[in-house]
């Protein structure tokens, strides 16, 4: 799985909070309704409880970007954190698949198709869609499951 550009000299270790362990993280846009969608399903399928989520637009989430070097004022992808290796675009998607479990690790198919055409489908689903999905004004008023697991002071939620 490729991983975002390298980090920079900030450690990531000094970016998370002590509480996290060793559970994946999941950073997504707050305003998106199709990212937000993305964290809810995420919270409902994560049977074992061990994903814990960001939004791009609080402090941990904007922070985390920077130290992948991805942009901060727009957030065109997801960025998810497994065992400290940070995974963006399709393979973001693949990383939490694959962490599920049965049947939602079979989403590794998505991988067979050559990176340049993943990416060019990521990218056009991701610039269209606020249009395509909608966007708030603020960041999701998230249900109480994902409430509860939602990490970084001013979390935007």
């Amino acid at each position: 799985m490729r991983k975002p550009d390298t980090p920079t000299d900030n450690n990531l270790g000094d970016i998370l909070p002590p509480d996290l362990g060793d559970r994946p993280l999941v950073v997504f846009d707050g305003v998106c309704v199709l990212c937000s969608g993305f964290a809810r399903m995420v919270t409902r399928l994560d049977r074992r409880r061990r994903f814990r989520f960001a939004t791009a637009q609080s402090p941990l989430g904007e922070a985390l970007f920077r130290h992948f070097g991805l942009p901060t004022d727009v957030y065109e992808t997801n960025l998810v954190l497994i065992d400290g290796v940070g995974y963006v675009r399709i393979e973001s998607l693949v990383a939490v698949m694959r962490e599920l479990g049965w049947p939602w690790k079979a989403a590794i198919v998505l991988t067979l198709l050559p990176a340049a055409l993943r990416d060019w489908l990521y990218d056009r689903i991701a610039k269209n869609r606020y249009a395509l999905f909608g966007k708030r004004d603020a960041c999701d008023i998230p249900s109480p499951a994902l409430r509860s697991r939602l990490i970084g002071k001013d979390s935007g939620a």
